[in-house]
């Protein structure tokens, strides 16, 4: 059976999210949504990826975004070069790098934060299902 996760995120400003979002991720828009029963909304993705983040925005009663700097997307880059881009790609697009929480993603990684405070941490390593262990 296959999988497909989606990240839903309230957000103040969808035009932003959107923006920062593909340019520091190399995300596309995959659908989009306007003043559905009172909420709109963008879904941005890669290609083949079994993930996309859904940001929306409810015109009626505005929820405010809360992450805690524990809520983390993280993305596993093990290829040194293509991680250095894609950080630099982060920086580019506007979002802020910022000291991990957790000390143990600034080992080999870099944390990000958007303008709403969601964090996204960039990891120069594999995913090793057997560490998580």
């Amino acid at each position: 059976m296959a999988h497909h996760l989606r990240i839903a995120r309230p957000v103040s400003d969808l035009a932003k999210s959107q923006a920062i979002y593909c340019l520091g991720l190399s995300l596309v828009v995959i659908s989009h949504f306007e003043d559905h029963a009172g909420f709109s909304g963008v879904m941005l993705g890669a290609a083949d990826s079994g993930y996309h983040f859904e940001f929306t925005a409810c015109l009626a009663h505005p929820v405010q975004p809360t992450p805690t700097p524990e809520d983390l997307v993280v993305f596993y880059l093990p290829d040194p070069s293509q991680w250095s881009r894609a950080c630099g790609r982060m920086l580019n697009a506007g979002f802020s790098r910022v000291a991990a929480f957790n000390p143990y993603w600034d080992e080999r990684g870099q944390t990000f934060e958007d303008h709403d405070g969601y964090r996204v941490v960039l990891q120069n390593a594999a995913w090793d299902s057997s560490a998580a262990l």
